[in-house]
Protein backbone atom coordinates (compact mmCIF):
# COMPACT_ATOMS: atom_id res chain seq x y z
CA UNK A 1 0.00 0.00 0.00
CA UNK A 2 1.21 3.41 -1.17
CA UNK A 3 1.77 6.02 1.44
CA UNK A 4 -1.47 7.85 -0.49
CA UNK A 5 -3.25 4.88 0.06
CA UNK A 6 -2.38 4.40 3.33
CA UNK A 7 -4.16 7.74 4.56
CA UNK A 8 -7.20 7.14 2.16
CA UNK A 9 -7.97 4.02 3.74
CA UNK A 10 -10.73 3.54 6.38
CA UNK A 11 -9.84 0.93 8.39
CA UNK A 12 -5.86 2.40 8.45
CA UNK A 13 -6.89 5.91 9.47
CA UNK A 14 -9.33 4.10 12.49
CA UNK A 15 -5.89 1.92 13.37
CA UNK A 16 -3.99 4.91 13.88
CA UNK A 17 -6.25 7.22 15.31
CA UNK A 18 -6.49 4.32 18.53
CA UNK A 19 -3.10 4.24 18.65
CA UNK A 20 -2.61 7.57 18.97
CA UNK A 21 -5.29 7.81 21.45
CA UNK A 22 -4.43 4.60 23.60
CA UNK A 23 -0.71 6.05 23.98
CA UNK A 24 -1.80 9.10 25.37
CA UNK A 25 -4.45 7.48 27.63
CA UNK A 26 -1.61 5.14 28.72
CA UNK A 27 0.93 7.74 29.23
CA UNK A 28 -1.68 9.83 31.59
CA UNK A 29 -1.82 6.90 33.52
CA UNK A 30 1.14 6.44 34.20
CA UNK A 31 1.33 9.63 36.15
CA UNK A 32 -0.51 8.07 38.77
CA UNK A 33 2.55 6.72 39.96
CA UNK A 34 5.49 8.53 38.48
CA UNK A 35 8.27 7.62 40.88
CA UNK A 36 7.25 3.80 40.09
CA UNK A 37 7.47 4.26 36.64
CA UNK A 38 10.76 6.17 36.79
CA UNK A 39 12.18 3.22 38.68
CA UNK A 40 11.07 0.43 36.56
CA UNK A 41 12.52 2.77 33.25
CA UNK A 42 16.00 2.67 35.24
CA UNK A 43 15.80 -0.94 36.18
CA UNK A 44 15.03 -2.05 32.72
CA UNK A 45 17.79 -0.46 31.31
CA UNK A 46 20.07 -1.78 33.43
CA UNK A 47 19.05 -4.88 33.12
CA UNK A 48 18.92 -4.88 29.49
CA UNK A 49 22.35 -3.33 28.88
CA UNK A 50 23.98 -4.83 31.72
CA UNK A 51 26.45 -7.13 29.36
CA UNK A 52 27.57 -4.54 27.24
CA UNK A 53 31.36 -3.24 27.73
CA UNK A 54 29.65 0.42 29.20
CA UNK A 55 27.20 -1.80 31.20
CA UNK A 56 30.24 -4.05 32.90
CA UNK A 57 32.55 -0.95 33.31
CA UNK A 58 29.87 0.66 35.16
CA UNK A 59 28.61 -2.01 37.58
CA UNK A 60 24.98 -1.85 35.84
CA UNK A 61 24.29 -5.61 37.19
CA UNK A 62 25.10 -3.97 41.15
CA UNK A 63 23.04 -1.11 40.71
CA UNK A 64 19.47 -1.13 42.44
CA UNK A 65 18.72 2.43 43.16
CA UNK A 66 19.08 5.88 41.26
CA UNK A 67 21.05 7.08 43.82
CA UNK A 68 23.44 3.73 43.24
CA UNK A 69 23.16 4.99 39.44
CA UNK A 70 24.62 8.58 40.17
CA UNK A 71 27.58 7.11 41.99
CA UNK A 72 28.27 4.71 39.36
CA UNK A 73 27.78 6.49 36.18
CA UNK A 74 28.84 10.80 35.74
CA UNK A 75 26.69 13.20 34.36
CA UNK A 76 27.73 13.73 30.82
CA UNK A 77 28.00 15.08 27.45
CA UNK A 78 27.92 13.84 23.65
CA UNK A 79 31.61 14.35 23.62
CA UNK A 80 32.28 12.15 26.86
CA UNK A 81 29.87 9.59 25.10
CA UNK A 82 31.79 10.03 21.56
CA UNK A 83 34.56 7.57 21.63
CA UNK A 84 31.97 4.33 22.71
CA UNK A 85 29.23 5.98 20.00
CA UNK A 86 32.20 6.01 17.62
CA UNK A 87 32.96 2.56 18.24
CA UNK A 88 28.96 1.75 17.39
CA UNK A 89 28.76 3.34 14.26
CA UNK A 90 31.80 1.25 13.71
CA UNK A 91 29.94 -1.50 13.86
CA UNK A 92 31.11 -3.44 17.18
CA UNK A 93 28.41 -4.92 18.40
CA UNK A 94 27.77 -4.60 22.44
CA UNK A 95 29.47 -1.38 22.95
CA UNK A 96 26.77 0.43 24.79
CA UNK A 97 23.24 -1.31 24.21
CA UNK A 98 22.57 -5.09 23.90
CA UNK A 99 20.66 -4.54 20.11
CA UNK A 100 22.75 -3.16 17.24
CA UNK A 101 21.71 0.99 16.32
CA UNK A 102 19.61 0.20 13.57
CA UNK A 103 20.30 4.18 12.34
CA UNK A 104 21.95 6.66 14.01
CA UNK A 105 20.44 10.15 14.39
CA UNK A 106 22.27 13.01 13.13
CA UNK A 107 22.05 16.25 15.06
CA UNK A 108 24.48 19.58 14.89
CA UNK A 109 26.78 19.86 17.78
CA UNK A 110 28.01 22.75 18.83
CA UNK A 111 31.22 22.80 16.86
CA UNK A 112 28.70 22.01 13.85
CA UNK A 113 29.72 18.50 13.60
CA UNK A 114 27.14 16.64 13.01
CA UNK A 115 26.40 14.02 15.82
CA UNK A 116 26.02 10.46 15.54
CA UNK A 117 22.95 9.56 17.49
CA UNK A 118 22.61 5.46 18.21
CA UNK A 119 18.60 4.43 17.71
CA UNK A 120 17.97 0.92 18.44
CA UNK A 121 14.98 -1.17 18.32
CA UNK A 122 14.30 -1.35 22.04
CA UNK A 123 14.67 2.46 22.23
CA UNK A 124 12.33 3.13 19.31
CA UNK A 125 9.75 0.62 21.03
CA UNK A 126 9.84 1.64 24.80
CA UNK A 127 11.26 5.25 24.58
CA UNK A 128 10.08 6.76 20.86
CA UNK A 129 6.73 5.17 19.67
CA UNK A 130 5.12 6.05 22.51
CA UNK A 131 5.19 9.51 23.16
CA UNK A 132 5.61 10.08 18.95
CA UNK A 133 2.11 8.66 18.62
CA UNK A 134 0.65 10.81 21.78
CA UNK A 135 2.38 13.55 20.40
CA UNK A 136 -0.99 13.89 17.66
CA UNK A 137 -3.41 13.32 19.86
CA UNK A 138 -4.36 16.95 20.54
CA UNK A 139 -4.15 17.33 16.39
CA UNK A 140 -6.48 14.38 15.91
CA UNK A 141 -8.87 14.83 18.66
CA UNK A 142 -9.61 18.62 17.98
CA UNK A 143 -9.09 19.07 14.33
CA UNK A 144 -9.80 15.83 12.73
CA UNK A 145 -10.78 17.12 9.37
CA UNK A 146 -7.00 17.30 9.12
CA UNK A 147 -6.67 13.80 7.83
CA UNK A 148 -9.75 14.57 5.46
CA UNK A 149 -7.08 13.58 2.51
CA UNK A 150 -3.70 13.06 2.25
CA UNK A 151 -3.12 16.78 1.07
CA UNK A 152 -4.59 18.21 3.81
CA UNK A 153 -1.39 18.33 6.16
CA UNK A 154 1.77 20.13 4.38
CA UNK A 155 4.51 18.44 6.58
CA UNK A 156 7.49 20.66 5.97
CA UNK A 157 10.05 18.57 7.97
CA UNK A 158 9.19 15.10 5.97
CA UNK A 159 12.56 14.78 3.87
CA UNK A 160 12.90 11.33 2.64
CA UNK A 161 15.96 10.01 1.13
CA UNK A 162 16.30 7.17 -1.82
CA UNK A 163 20.26 6.88 -0.89
CA UNK A 164 20.80 7.96 2.55
CA UNK A 165 24.27 8.72 4.08
CA UNK A 166 25.69 5.74 6.28
CA UNK A 167 28.13 5.65 9.08
CA UNK A 168 31.28 3.42 8.87
CA UNK A 169 29.24 -0.08 9.58
CA UNK A 170 27.05 1.01 6.82
CA UNK A 171 24.12 2.36 8.97
CA UNK A 172 21.94 5.28 7.82
CA UNK A 173 23.51 8.50 9.64
CA UNK A 174 19.36 11.04 8.89
CA UNK A 175 17.62 13.16 10.47
CA UNK A 176 14.34 11.64 12.41
CA UNK A 177 11.98 12.85 9.54
CA UNK A 178 13.98 11.21 7.02
CA UNK A 179 13.81 7.77 8.23
CA UNK A 180 10.65 5.68 7.03
CA UNK A 181 9.71 3.99 10.66
CA UNK A 182 7.50 1.34 9.41
CA UNK A 183 10.47 -0.37 7.39
CA UNK A 184 13.11 0.17 9.72
CA UNK A 185 11.40 -0.25 13.15
CA UNK A 186 8.39 -2.56 11.34
CA UNK A 187 5.96 0.05 12.81
CA UNK A 188 3.43 0.35 10.16
CA UNK A 189 1.40 2.89 11.28
CA UNK A 190 4.00 5.26 12.01
CA UNK A 191 3.79 7.52 8.97
CA UNK A 192 2.63 10.63 10.59
CA UNK A 193 0.18 13.33 8.87
CA UNK A 194 1.21 14.44 5.88
CA UNK A 195 3.62 11.58 4.24
CA UNK A 196 0.98 10.77 1.82
CA UNK A 197 0.65 14.07 0.21
CA UNK A 198 1.14 14.37 -3.50
CA UNK A 199 4.37 16.13 -2.85
CA UNK A 200 5.74 13.94 -0.01
CA UNK A 201 8.02 11.91 -2.56
CA UNK A 202 8.83 14.41 -4.96
CA UNK A 203 7.71 13.23 -8.70
CA UNK A 204 10.75 15.43 -10.81
CA UNK A 205 14.86 14.82 -10.01
CA UNK A 206 15.97 16.96 -6.96
CA UNK A 207 19.22 16.58 -5.03
CA UNK A 208 19.46 15.31 -1.48
CA UNK A 209 21.19 18.53 -0.89
CA UNK A 210 18.74 21.08 -2.55
CA UNK A 211 16.75 21.93 -0.19
CA UNK A 212 15.63 25.39 -1.43
CA UNK A 213 14.37 23.68 -4.60
CA UNK A 214 12.37 20.54 -2.39
CA UNK A 215 10.87 23.46 -0.26
CA UNK A 216 9.53 25.38 -3.62
CA UNK A 217 7.96 22.33 -5.20
CA UNK A 218 6.25 21.15 -2.16
CA UNK A 219 4.87 24.82 -2.30
CA UNK A 220 4.24 24.61 -5.54
CA UNK A 221 1.76 21.39 -5.58
CA UNK A 222 0.50 22.37 -1.97
CA UNK A 223 -1.40 25.28 -4.14
CA UNK A 224 -3.52 23.02 -5.74
CA UNK A 225 -4.78 21.33 -2.35
CA UNK A 226 -7.19 22.03 0.59
CA UNK A 227 -4.16 22.45 3.54
CA UNK A 228 -5.80 22.36 7.00
CA UNK A 229 -2.81 21.94 8.85
CA UNK A 230 1.00 22.94 8.26
CA UNK A 231 3.26 20.82 10.45
CA UNK A 232 6.74 22.21 10.97
CA UNK A 233 8.42 21.15 14.28
CA UNK A 234 11.02 23.98 13.84
CA UNK A 235 9.00 27.15 13.96
CA UNK A 236 11.61 28.98 11.37
CA UNK A 237 10.52 26.55 8.89
CA UNK A 238 6.74 28.00 9.50
CA UNK A 239 7.60 31.84 9.48
CA UNK A 240 10.01 31.07 6.12
CA UNK A 241 6.48 30.10 4.38
CA UNK A 242 4.78 33.14 4.20
CA UNK A 243 7.88 35.11 2.44
CA UNK A 244 8.54 31.98 0.21
CA UNK A 245 5.10 32.25 -1.07
CA UNK A 246 5.61 35.71 -1.73
CA UNK A 247 9.04 35.40 -3.20
CA UNK A 248 8.33 32.77 -5.53
CA UNK A 249 4.66 33.39 -6.25
CA UNK A 250 5.21 34.37 -10.47
CA UNK A 251 6.58 31.47 -11.07
CA UNK A 252 4.11 29.13 -9.00
CA UNK A 253 1.41 30.66 -10.28
CA UNK A 254 3.06 30.21 -14.20
CA UNK A 255 3.34 26.56 -13.30
CA UNK A 256 -0.18 26.24 -11.66
CA UNK A 257 -1.70 27.57 -15.26
CA UNK A 258 0.99 25.46 -17.46
CA UNK A 259 0.76 22.48 -15.58
CA UNK A 260 4.68 22.05 -15.14
CA UNK A 261 6.75 21.22 -11.85
CA UNK A 262 10.03 23.06 -11.93
CA UNK A 263 9.70 23.49 -15.87
CA UNK A 264 8.72 19.72 -16.55
CA UNK A 265 5.25 18.77 -17.18
CA UNK A 266 3.36 17.65 -14.63
CA UNK A 267 -0.57 16.59 -14.07
CA UNK A 268 -2.71 19.24 -16.56
CA UNK A 269 -2.36 22.77 -16.72
CA UNK A 270 -4.66 24.51 -14.12
CA UNK A 271 -5.53 27.53 -15.91
CA UNK A 272 -8.61 27.91 -13.45
CA UNK A 273 -6.61 27.83 -10.35
CA UNK A 274 -4.43 30.13 -11.69
CA UNK A 275 -6.73 32.38 -12.05
CA UNK A 276 -8.00 32.24 -8.64
CA UNK A 277 -4.40 32.52 -7.69
CA UNK A 278 -4.00 35.80 -9.71
CA UNK A 279 -7.33 37.02 -8.21
CA UNK A 280 -6.20 36.94 -4.39
CA UNK A 281 -2.89 38.87 -5.83
CA UNK A 282 -4.81 41.64 -7.16
CA UNK A 283 -6.61 41.62 -4.14
CA UNK A 284 -4.49 41.15 -1.44
CA UNK A 285 -1.21 42.49 -2.70
CA UNK A 286 0.20 40.24 -0.57
CA UNK A 287 -1.01 36.79 -0.41
CA UNK A 288 -0.83 34.59 2.96
CA UNK A 289 -1.39 31.35 3.34
CA UNK A 290 -4.82 32.10 4.77
CA UNK A 291 -6.04 33.00 1.59
CA UNK A 292 -4.45 30.64 -0.08
CA UNK A 293 -6.05 27.51 1.99
CA UNK A 294 -9.13 29.25 3.89
CA UNK A 295 -9.76 26.01 5.83
CA UNK A 296 -6.30 25.98 7.39
CA UNK A 297 -6.95 24.96 11.27
CA UNK A 298 -3.51 24.27 12.82
CA UNK A 299 0.25 24.70 13.02
CA UNK A 300 2.22 22.35 14.76
CA UNK A 301 5.69 23.78 15.76
CA UNK A 302 7.55 24.56 18.93
CA UNK A 303 6.14 27.91 20.42
CA UNK A 304 8.89 28.99 22.78
CA UNK A 305 12.11 30.88 22.57
CA UNK A 306 12.01 33.57 20.19
CA UNK A 307 9.22 32.35 18.23
CA UNK A 308 7.26 33.46 21.38
CA UNK A 309 8.14 36.47 20.11
CA UNK A 310 6.52 35.92 16.31
CA UNK A 311 4.65 33.05 16.50
CA UNK A 312 1.22 35.13 17.43
CA UNK A 313 1.20 37.12 14.54
CA UNK A 314 2.69 34.70 11.89
CA UNK A 315 -0.35 32.51 13.19
CA UNK A 316 -2.38 35.35 12.04
CA UNK A 317 -1.05 34.93 8.65
CA UNK A 318 -2.36 31.46 8.40
CA UNK A 319 -6.29 32.68 9.30
CA UNK A 320 -7.41 33.90 12.63
CA UNK A 321 -8.45 31.30 13.77
CA UNK A 322 -5.89 28.90 13.61
CA UNK A 323 -4.21 27.14 16.69
CA UNK A 324 -0.67 27.04 17.37
CA UNK A 325 -0.28 23.32 18.89
CA UNK A 326 3.33 22.86 20.55
CA UNK A 327 5.47 20.14 19.41
CA UNK A 328 6.90 17.88 22.23
CA UNK A 329 9.72 19.21 24.05
CA UNK A 330 12.53 16.68 22.45
CA UNK A 331 15.79 16.52 20.89
CA UNK A 332 17.29 13.86 18.56
CA UNK A 333 18.83 11.97 21.62
CA UNK A 334 15.01 11.41 23.29
CA UNK A 335 11.99 12.77 24.74
CA UNK A 336 11.42 15.03 27.66
CA UNK A 337 7.56 17.05 27.19
CA UNK A 338 4.76 16.03 24.89
CA UNK A 339 1.12 18.32 25.07
CA UNK A 340 -0.90 15.73 25.94
CA UNK A 341 -3.94 18.94 25.42
CA UNK A 342 -4.51 22.66 23.85
CA UNK A 343 -1.49 24.08 26.33
CA UNK A 344 0.13 26.73 24.23
CA UNK A 345 3.53 26.07 25.55
CA UNK A 346 3.90 22.96 27.87
CA UNK A 347 4.13 19.13 27.52
CA UNK A 348 3.90 16.58 30.42
CA UNK A 349 6.89 14.90 31.15
CA UNK A 350 7.16 11.71 29.53
CA UNK A 351 7.77 9.58 32.72
CA UNK A 352 7.78 6.16 30.90
CA UNK A 353 10.83 6.89 28.20
CA UNK A 354 13.71 7.87 30.13
CA UNK A 355 14.97 8.30 34.24
CA UNK A 356 15.05 12.17 34.32
CA UNK A 357 17.47 14.20 36.29
CA UNK A 358 17.46 18.23 36.17
CA UNK A 359 19.86 20.94 37.98
CA UNK A 360 19.20 24.15 38.22
CA UNK A 361 19.88 26.25 35.03
CA UNK A 362 22.33 28.92 36.56
CA UNK A 363 24.82 25.82 37.93
CA UNK A 364 27.71 25.08 35.62
CA UNK A 365 27.49 21.11 34.72
CA UNK A 366 29.63 18.68 35.63
CA UNK A 367 30.43 15.04 36.36
CA UNK A 368 29.50 15.81 39.92
CA UNK A 369 26.56 18.02 39.42
CA UNK A 370 23.81 17.34 42.42
CA UNK A 371 20.44 16.54 40.50
CA UNK A 372 17.05 16.85 40.98
CA UNK A 373 13.87 14.16 40.46
CA UNK A 374 10.34 15.02 38.66
CA UNK A 375 8.82 15.39 42.02
CA UNK A 376 11.71 18.23 42.87
CA UNK A 377 10.74 20.75 40.23
CA UNK A 378 9.67 24.05 41.20
CA UNK A 379 7.33 26.03 39.03
CA UNK A 380 8.25 29.20 37.40
CA UNK A 381 11.78 28.18 37.34
CA UNK A 382 14.59 27.03 34.83
CA UNK A 383 16.37 23.45 34.59
CA UNK A 384 18.90 21.71 32.49
CA UNK A 385 17.84 18.28 31.75
CA UNK A 386 19.49 14.87 32.00
CA UNK A 387 18.24 11.93 30.86
CA UNK A 388 19.11 8.21 30.57
CA UNK A 389 17.36 5.41 28.13
CA UNK A 390 17.56 1.98 26.96
CA UNK A 391 19.21 3.52 23.58
CA UNK A 392 23.29 3.85 24.93
CA UNK A 393 23.00 7.47 26.71
CA UNK A 394 23.31 7.45 30.19
CA UNK A 395 22.85 10.48 32.82
CA UNK A 396 22.99 12.40 29.51
CA UNK A 397 23.22 16.58 29.65
CA UNK A 398 21.45 17.19 26.45
CA UNK A 399 21.92 20.98 26.30
CA UNK A 400 18.61 22.08 26.45
CA UNK A 401 17.10 24.18 29.44
CA UNK A 402 13.56 23.44 30.31
CA UNK A 403 11.01 25.71 32.28
CA UNK A 404 8.84 24.53 35.20
CA UNK A 405 5.56 25.56 34.12
CA UNK A 406 2.95 23.68 36.83
CA UNK A 407 2.68 20.18 38.13
CA UNK A 408 -0.42 18.03 36.24
CA UNK A 409 -1.76 14.73 37.13
CA UNK A 410 1.58 13.96 39.34
CA UNK A 411 4.42 15.17 36.90
CA UNK A 412 5.59 18.37 35.86
CA UNK A 413 4.39 20.08 32.80
CA UNK A 414 7.96 21.49 30.90
CA UNK A 415 8.48 24.15 28.26
CA UNK A 416 11.76 24.57 26.30
CA UNK A 417 13.63 27.42 27.28
CA UNK A 418 16.42 27.79 25.11
CA UNK A 419 19.90 26.29 24.91
CA UNK A 420 22.30 25.56 28.33
CA UNK A 421 25.03 27.88 26.80
CA UNK A 422 25.45 30.99 27.55
CA UNK A 423 26.77 34.62 27.14
CA UNK A 424 28.99 35.39 29.56
CA UNK A 425 31.85 38.56 29.10
CA UNK A 426 31.57 40.44 32.19
CA UNK A 427 30.30 37.83 34.36
CA UNK A 428 26.81 38.26 33.16
CA UNK A 429 26.11 34.25 32.22
CA UNK A 430 22.73 35.04 30.32
CA UNK A 431 20.92 32.35 28.86
CA UNK A 432 18.55 32.39 26.13
CA UNK A 433 15.74 32.27 28.33
CA UNK A 434 16.44 35.16 30.27
CA UNK A 435 17.26 37.39 27.06
CA UNK A 436 14.08 36.21 25.44
CA UNK A 437 12.25 36.95 28.45
CA UNK A 438 13.59 40.18 29.04
CA UNK A 439 13.12 41.05 25.46
CA UNK A 440 9.60 39.81 25.12
CA UNK A 441 9.19 42.15 28.97
CA UNK A 442 10.49 45.13 27.10
CA UNK A 443 8.43 45.27 24.27
CA UNK A 444 5.15 44.80 25.87
CA UNK A 445 5.82 47.68 28.11
CA UNK A 446 5.92 49.84 24.93
CA UNK A 447 3.40 48.23 23.05
CA UNK A 448 5.95 46.91 20.56
CA UNK A 449 6.23 43.82 18.29
CA UNK A 450 8.99 41.97 16.53
CA UNK A 451 9.26 39.63 13.79
CA UNK A 452 12.60 38.07 15.26
CA UNK A 453 15.69 39.34 17.27
CA UNK A 454 19.52 38.17 17.99
CA UNK A 455 21.97 39.87 19.65
CA UNK A 456 25.52 40.19 20.36
CA UNK A 457 28.13 41.46 22.49
CA UNK A 458 30.46 44.49 21.30
CA UNK A 459 33.31 46.44 22.77
CA UNK A 460 36.89 45.29 24.09
CA UNK A 461 37.05 41.75 24.98
CA UNK A 462 34.07 40.67 22.72
CA UNK A 463 35.15 37.91 20.69
CA UNK A 464 34.65 39.16 16.86
CA UNK A 465 32.53 42.00 18.46
CA UNK A 466 34.76 44.82 16.99
CA UNK A 467 34.44 48.04 18.27
CA UNK A 468 36.17 49.95 21.32
CA UNK A 469 35.40 50.30 24.74
CA UNK A 470 33.55 48.17 27.44
CA UNK A 471 31.44 45.34 26.13
CA UNK A 472 28.14 46.03 25.60
CA UNK A 473 25.10 44.28 24.11
CA UNK A 474 24.02 44.93 20.90
CA UNK A 475 20.47 43.78 19.53
CA UNK A 476 18.79 43.44 15.81
CA UNK A 477 15.47 43.55 16.08
CA UNK A 478 12.73 43.42 13.06
CA UNK A 479 9.86 45.19 14.37
CA UNK A 480 6.83 44.37 12.73
CA UNK A 481 6.01 47.67 12.20
CA UNK A 482 8.77 50.41 12.09
CA UNK A 483 9.70 51.67 15.76
CA UNK A 484 9.94 55.54 15.98
CA UNK A 485 13.71 56.71 17.21
CA UNK A 486 12.03 57.31 21.00
CA UNK A 487 10.08 54.40 21.01
CA UNK A 488 13.57 52.50 20.20
CA UNK A 489 15.56 54.60 23.29
CA UNK A 490 12.72 53.42 25.56
CA UNK A 491 12.89 49.97 24.12
CA UNK A 492 16.69 49.80 24.94
CA UNK A 493 16.03 51.31 28.35
CA UNK A 494 13.43 48.77 29.38
CA UNK A 495 15.74 46.15 28.43
CA UNK A 496 18.31 46.90 30.03
CA UNK A 497 16.31 46.90 33.30
CA UNK A 498 14.22 44.11 32.37
CA UNK A 499 18.27 41.74 31.80
CA UNK A 500 18.84 42.76 35.39
CA UNK A 501 15.63 41.53 36.24
CA UNK A 502 16.82 38.51 34.57
CA UNK A 503 20.45 38.30 35.35
CA UNK A 504 21.87 39.37 38.71
CA UNK A 505 25.02 38.67 36.84
CA UNK A 506 24.02 41.04 33.99
CA UNK A 507 22.69 43.52 37.06
CA UNK A 508 26.14 43.41 38.94
CA UNK A 509 28.40 44.01 35.47
CA UNK A 510 26.25 47.19 34.55
CA UNK A 511 26.39 48.37 38.26
CA UNK A 512 30.48 47.60 38.15
CA UNK A 513 30.88 49.38 34.84
CA UNK A 514 32.03 45.80 33.37
CA UNK A 515 29.07 46.29 30.92
CA UNK A 516 28.01 49.12 28.93
CA UNK A 517 24.48 50.05 28.22
CA UNK A 518 22.91 47.78 25.38
CA UNK A 519 22.50 49.43 22.15
CA UNK A 520 19.65 48.50 19.20
CA UNK A 521 19.90 47.90 15.51
CA UNK A 522 16.13 48.39 13.18
CA UNK A 523 16.46 45.69 10.46
CA UNK A 524 13.84 45.17 7.79
CA UNK A 525 11.33 43.43 8.37
CA UNK A 526 12.57 40.05 5.79
CA UNK A 527 16.25 40.12 7.32
CA UNK A 528 15.84 37.41 9.71
CA UNK A 529 13.94 35.13 6.68
CA UNK A 530 16.26 36.47 4.15
CA UNK A 531 19.24 35.00 6.39
CA UNK A 532 17.52 31.56 6.83
CA UNK A 533 16.97 31.49 3.42
CA UNK A 534 20.35 32.00 2.55
CA UNK A 535 21.44 29.76 5.17
CA UNK A 536 19.62 26.80 3.83
CA UNK A 537 20.82 27.73 -0.04
CA UNK A 538 23.68 26.66 1.49
CA UNK A 539 23.09 23.47 1.92
CA UNK A 540 21.83 23.30 5.64
CA UNK A 541 18.72 21.12 6.23
CA UNK A 542 15.82 23.37 7.49
CA UNK A 543 14.77 21.59 10.39
CA UNK A 544 18.36 22.34 11.14
CA UNK A 545 18.58 25.61 10.22
CA UNK A 546 17.17 27.19 13.51
CA UNK A 547 16.45 30.27 15.34
CA UNK A 548 19.73 31.52 17.06
CA UNK A 549 19.54 34.49 19.42
CA UNK A 550 23.14 34.74 19.96
CA UNK A 551 25.54 35.66 17.02
CA UNK A 552 28.84 36.61 17.56
CA UNK A 553 30.40 35.57 14.10
CA UNK A 554 30.92 39.08 12.59
CA UNK A 555 30.57 37.65 9.44
CA UNK A 556 26.70 36.28 10.25
CA UNK A 557 26.15 39.67 12.32
CA UNK A 558 26.82 41.21 9.20
CA UNK A 559 24.92 39.37 6.95
CA UNK A 560 22.00 40.05 8.88
CA UNK A 561 22.25 43.77 9.79
CA UNK A 562 24.04 45.32 6.98
CA UNK A 563 26.42 47.02 9.73
CA UNK A 564 29.39 46.24 12.16
CA UNK A 565 28.12 48.31 14.91
CA UNK A 566 25.34 50.95 15.80
CA UNK A 567 23.79 52.42 18.74
CA UNK A 568 19.81 52.96 19.17
CA UNK A 569 20.01 56.33 18.52
CA UNK A 570 21.70 56.19 15.92
CA UNK A 571 19.17 54.04 14.08
CA UNK A 572 17.50 56.75 11.23
CA UNK A 573 16.28 53.98 8.51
Amino acid sequence: MSSAEAWTDPDRLRRYRDRVFAERLALRSSFADAARHQHRTLSDLLEFNANTEYGKRHGFGRIRTLEDFRKAVPVQTYQDLEPWIERAAAGEPGVLTADRPAVFFTSSGSTGAHKKIPVTPQFMRTTFFPFYYAAWAPLLEHFPDVLKHPGAVLNLKHDPLSAPPTTASGRPHVGASQVDFGTTFGEPLSAEPGTGAPWATLPVPVGADEHLKKMYLRLRLAVESDVRCVIGINPAMVAALPYQLNRWWTRIVKEVRDGTLDGLPYGSPNPGRAAELERLADRFCTVRPAHIWPNMRALFCWTTGLASLYLPRLREEFGPQVTALPAPVAASEGPVGVALDRHRSAGSLVVTASVYEFADADADLGPDTETLQPHELEANRDYHVVFSHVGGLYRYAVGDVVRVVDHTGGVPRLEYAGRGTRSDHAGERLRDAQVVRGLGRALDAGGLEVRNAACRVTGTGAAGGGGQGRAAYEFAVAPLSPFTDEEATRLTGRLDEALGQESAGYRTARTQGLLAAPSLVRVGPDAFLDDWQSRVDSGIRPTQVKDRLFRQDPEQWERLTGRTTTRATDERE
